[in-house]
């Protein structure tokens, strides 16, 4: 097994630190970067990362930003592209994730391959929590669609009934009888 890399040994305040000081440096002057976490005392001597694995680790850290970029800029263009204020796509997702992990778990309880009872009971518990992740979910997707719902209308009705009384007091309806409209609106919608 090769031994692991020498910022794997940073605490993650560590490394996050040192993920800030090679953005801020524009993923640039390494040779910087050794010198200042050897002042951080993060090391012993022998064991300091030198400018390749400083590198390595600046490269990844950089592909991983831009792909959290990508990510992010085409998330936004497909919600400018088809606002989904009901989240119906991710409900689709979390539909289509919970077919597959059903699946598996049939494939699972089928599978006679498996005779290991401890690598069989660590699946299911794995499948286990990707289903419990999947049904909260799917909770918290179903109750924003509920309450996006809500929200729309009550802005429906509210328009309704701002359209409603203005029409009845420029046809001269008292305002009794404006409030009766009101009151009819909100019972229907």
């Amino acid at each position: 097994m090769p031994r692991p890399a020498r910022l794997d040994e940073l605490s993650p305040e560590a490394r996050a630190e040192l993920d800030r000081q090679i953005v801020a440096r524009n993923f640039k002057d390494y040779a910087v970067l050794v010198e200042w976490i050897r002042e951080q005392g993060w090391f012993l001597t022998d064991e300091e990362p030198g400018i390749s694995v400083i590198h390595r680790h600046g490269a990844k850290l950089k592909r991983r930003l831009e792909a959290v970029k990508a990510s992010t800029q085409a998330a936004r263009m497909i919600a400018e592209a088809a606002p989904d204020d009901a989240d119906l796509r991710s409900a689709a997702v979390i539909s289509m994730v919970q077919s597959e992990l059903f699946e598996l778990l049939l494939n699972l309880q089928e599978a006679d391959a498996e005779d290991d009872p401890a690598t069989r009971v660590e699946l299911m518990a794995k499948a286990a929590r990707g289903v419990a992740d999947l049904s909260r979910a799917s909770v918290s997707q179903k109750k924003w669609k509920t309450e996006v719902e809500a929200r729309i209308r009550a802005e429906e009705r509210a328009g309704a009934e701002q359209a409603a009384a203005a029409a009845a007091t420029k046809a001269g309806v008292s305002a009794e009888g404006i409030a009766a409209i009101r009151a009819a609106i909100a019972a229907r919608m």
